[in-house]
């Protein structure tokens, strides 16, 4: 009798202890996990007319209305392609390494549990949307590189477009279960490959493709408010909090550590601009330092969990050496009208931050990440090669196939004369500080 009911009792135990363990594995929504990333989602979508007002303060006042309206539209449109078929596409179960399947088209099956693939403390819903944001700031950064000489029809054909061929793919390489990217080892916290990659390389084909403005290097270009492009950095460093710190999925000490890179890197990559803009010109720009902050913010996203605050000291002050003499080189060397500098920012930019993720990224930082060349490994090394390159293939061809579609149907490229008016009045008939219909002659009646 006492022998069965010991074994009762250690079966009992065994039992519960099962029970609990299997309880504590489960996936189960956090509270202060979707505090944070319900906060991390507002951020980010902050970024989209904090982007608007940095692109818009640089242009000319004949085209600061379309340059906003740009970027906010893509709100609209990206929001709707998001729900529609992107997020299923980006982060349903994989087919092939290469693209999500059907799963959750419309949002179909994405509901208030936790996707434990991605995020086990946060509903899945929220991971969505979290993920929506970045979706839709992606393709507007291209709108710096071709601002003032598009159509705006012919643009919005050619952001979802290139949404679905470029980023959704992208999205689902580097980031999805199952993505061949990922497979690979490589390492992108929060977009260096899939954000400013996709965007900084579509970029380089989109102006090659719309070719030059009219006056471009001929005339010297006046942009409209400096002091909106410092109101725009602002908005976009602030929400760029929410991108990487975001991207811990959770309010831990992992957010805690991408937010103190994120700020150091990029107050390193500003502070460094200045230096050069000093010796290059003889005084400091407040715009350069203005790009010089958003540079820095690319430069630390792919590495932002996984290196320590020293490095992204290190990097900022090689982003901001590297990307000044690249922004110089594309207009000044390669005569490219890259008209806001998203090559220099955000291809080069991502592009470097890539690859200094593999030289300084260690599991000290994050466990889950890998150690970089500084640390003796060259796995990740080799691992950000073969992605950068799968990234830059994709990115190409992607745009081509978009820009050509959206040229077909809508057309691309003003007209000279629309071009000379400016956007603001032929796109949309509004004009910034003043009222377009006071500005018409006044008719006699016949």
């Amino acid at each position: 009798m006492k022998f069965t009911a010991g074994l009762l009792s250690t079966l009992t135990f065994v039992l519960g202890q099962s029970a609990l363990a299997q309880e504590a594995a489960a996936p189960k929504i956090d509270t202060g996990d979707t505090a944070w990333v319900l906060m991390s989602a507002a951020l980010v979508l902050l970024m989209t007319p904090g982007l608007a007002f940095f692109y818009a303060g640089m242009t000319r006042t004949k085209n600061v209305v379309s340059t906003l309206f740009q970027n906010f539209a893509a709100l609209g449109v990206i929001g709707v392609l998001w729900a529609v078929c992107g997020y299923s596409l980006a982060f349903g179960p994989s087919t092939g390494g290469l693209i999500g399947n059907f799963d959750y088209f419309f949002l179909n099956n994405v509901g208030q549990t936790p996707n434990a693939d991605y995020a086990a403390t946060i509903p899945h819903s929220l991971f969505m949307l979290f993920q929506c944001m970045f979706a839709v700031i992606t393709p507007v950064l291209i709108s710096g590189a071709i601002a003032e000489r598009v159509k705006f029809k012919g643009f919005l054909a050619f952001i979802a477009l290139w949404s679905l061929l470029v980023y959704v793919p992208a999205a689902h390489w580097v980031w999805g279960v199952g993505g061949f990217v990922r497979n690979l080892g490589s390492l992108d916290f929060a977009g260096g490959m899939v954000v400013h990659m996709t965007a900084g390389f579509s970029a380089i084909v989109a102006v090659l493709l719309l070719k030059s403005r009219r006056d471009f290097n001929r005339t010297e270009v006046k942009p409209y408010d400096t002091g909106m492009v410092l109101l725009g950095t602002s908005l976009l460093w602030f929400g760029w909090f929410g991108f990487n710190a975001g991207s811990a999925l959770g309010a831990n000490g992992l957010a805690a550590h991408a937010f103190g890179t994120t700020f150091f890197c990029s107050a390193m990559c500003m502070v460094t601009w200045m230096v050069m803009d000093i010796f290059r010109r003889g005084k400091a720009s407040a715009m350069g330092a203005a790009v010089g902050a958003v540079a820095g913010l690319v430069v630390i996203t792919p590495a932002a969990g996984f290196v320590t605050f020293t490095s992204a000291l290190m990097m900022g002050l090689i982003g901001g050496v590297v990307c000044h003499t690249a922004v110089h080189l594309v207009k000044n060397r390669f005569k490219l009208d890259d008209s806001l500098d998203v090559i220099g920012c955000h291809g080069v930019g991502g592009t470097l931050g890539t690859f200094l993720t593999a030289v300084f990224a260690t599991k000290a930082v994050n466990p889950a990440g890998a150690d970089g060349l500084i640390n003796g490994s060259t796995a990740l090394f080799n691992a950000h090669m073969l992605g950068t390159l799968a990234v830059l293939v994709l990115a190409v061809v992607g745009t081509v196939v978009a820009y050509k579609i959206a040229d077909l149907v809508f057309g691309m490229r003003v007209t000279d004369k629309e071009e000379i008016v400016g956007l603001d009045v032929t796109q949309h008939d509004e004009m910034i500080n003043s009222n377009f219909e006071d500005e018409q002659p006044v008719r006699k009646a016949a």
